[in-house]
């Protein structure tokens, strides 16, 4: 019988498998959940229950067969992709599946700078070699925009044997580029198109999003579900177009995926999948609304300035994001993450991210009316009670790197300590970055100046939370020892 979009078979499956009574002498050990009472009280019963091992009825992972193939061809009719491939490490392991199956050491791939750890972790472990494209900056904002089909062009032209090219759909902010014209330019070269779709899962069920992937032409896309898309964190997919060796693609996976796979993880993508398919115009149409309203009161608030489709420019800002509730800060002398504290900290409201001079509050269809209300009122209650000049502070959130050697290169190469003060003029050897968003401000292989120092001690100063350095405390820096 052929399945639909209402048929969810790795739900169905664990289900009947419950109902089954199965005497367990495989592993997880806890035998669900007898041998772990406190956890099973803290989880409780059913999902302990289903916490389970591969086994004929419920498939594997790593070479799907049965039900979670079913549910993996469900998914890819659900994204308009070729092939979908259930991740259950997170769209870290879905982004560097992308690079690890377009790129061998050596190769270039062109990409924006400001992309995510994962996609400069992933030419760590090919040998990769970036071609960076230098993203234009919002200089009213300090963040960094979309490539530019020109940029791209140019980047194409004088790297004519450059694998692939990857895309942001969205950045972080809600930013897109042109991705159609961008995948026209890069097949033309004979190149695959990647896209990196962390913050995009929405895009491919609701009404008046920019393109999906998918659609757009690329050829691989990682699509965070446990985002906008309602599953458990650590859950993703992997989203292919016809070019892509789905076999292929499966041993890249598991070249690094986990042999054990989680059941929970797994059928909260089927059921989410499945909810999108059938109510996800219904579902973002709401987010949108709520967060459009939401926008418009923070904006009345005076100060802040709630960013949206009005920075639409047809290039480096091809599409915007209206989901995305993008906030500046600085107007009110108070840096983004300064503003994230307060709301934790003061007010018990946890937003998604904030840095040195934006604010990002993720709306999805979870959220409540009176939540927004309490997020509007609060943010106008820290503007009165802590707002003051914005006089002296650090404007600039992107600060274009400069590449002196391949990040594998780096990262593997002798190095030497040095406080953060005597590091300018060296190459980095590993990564900064505040997290989140996982932008790298250093990453293996650039070079340290004065300008970056300033900007780590600055978003230290501020509060962001700092990591990817060996020191934790972001005191010293290693760098590329001299021969």
């Amino acid at each position: 019988m052929a399945l639909s979009q209402v048929d969810a078979p790795i739900y169905e499956a664990l289900r009947k498998f419950r109902r089954m009574r199965v005497v367990p002498f495989d592993v997880p050990g806890h035998k669900r959940g007898r041998g772990n009472m406190e956890l099973t009280e803290f989880l409780g019963e059913d999902c302990m229950n289903v916490d389970v091992n591969s086994m004929k009825p419920l498939d594997n992972l790593c070479h799907p067969v049965s039900v979670i193939r079913d549910a993996e061809d469900l998914a890819a009719q659900a994204f308009g992709a070729a092939n979908a491939f259930f991740m259950v490490g997170g769209t870290t392991s879905a982004v560097q599946s992308m690079i690890m199956y377009a790129c061998k050491e050596g190769d270039k791939i062109i990409m924006p700078r400001n992309v995510h750890r994962s996609a400069i972790n992933a030419m760590i472990l090919t040998g990769a070699v970036p071609v960076y494209v230098d993203p234009d900056v919002n200089r009213q904002l300090g963040i960094a925009l979309g490539m530019s089909v020109s940029q791209v062009e140019k980047a194409i032209e004088e790297n004519p044997d450059a694998k692939a090219v990857l895309v942001n759909n969205p950045t972080y902010y809600g930013i897109c580029s042109d991705l159609r014209r961008i995948a026209e330019l890069a097949h033309s070269h004979g190149m695959l198109v990647l896209a990196d779709e962390a913050h995009g899962t929405h895009f491919y069920f609701g009404e008046g999003f920019p393109v999906p992937a998918m659609a757009a032409g690329a050829d691989i896309s990682s699509a965070s579900m446990h985002k906008s898309g309602g599953s458990l964190t650590q859950s993703s997919f992997l989203l292919m177009g016809e070019r892509i060796n789905a076999d292929y693609m499966r041993q890249i996976v598991n070249l690094t995926q986990t042999t054990s796979a989680s059941y929970l993880l797994l059928s909260s993508l089927d059921i989410s999948r499945k909810r999108l398919a059938l109510s996800g115009r219904e579902i973002f149409a709401k987010t949108v609304e709520m967060a459009q309203y939401a926008r418009e009161e923070i904006n009345s608030i005076g100060g802040y300035y709630a960013f949206s489709s009005e920075l639409i420019n047809g290039d480096s800002i091809y599409d915007f994001d209206v989901s995305k509730l993008s906030v500046h800060t600085l107007p009110i002398g108070l840096a983004g993450i300064e503003v994230y504290d307060l709301l934790r900290d003061e007010y018990d409201i946890q937003i998604e991210f904030g840095d040195i001079g934006n604010i990002l509050a993720y709306i999805s269809v979870g959220d409540r009316k009176r939540d927004i209300e309490r997020l509007i009122s609060a943010m106008s209650e820290i503007k009165r009670r802590f707002g003051k000049s914005g006089t002296g502070m650090l404007t600039q959130e992107y600060i274009n790197p400069v590449v002196a050697e391949p990040p594998r290169k780096a990262f593997y190469a002798k190095k030497r300590s040095l406080p953060l003060d005597e590091a300018a003029g060296n190459v980095c050897t590993e990564f900064v970055m505040c997290y989140p968003p996982g932008i790298p401000i250093l990453a293996p292989g650039e070079l340290i100046t004065p300008e970056i120092i300033e900007y780590i001690r600055y978003a230290k100063e501020k509060g962001c939370q700092m990591t990817g350095t060996e020191d934790i405390n972001i005191e010293r820096l290693n760098v590329l020892a001299e021969d």
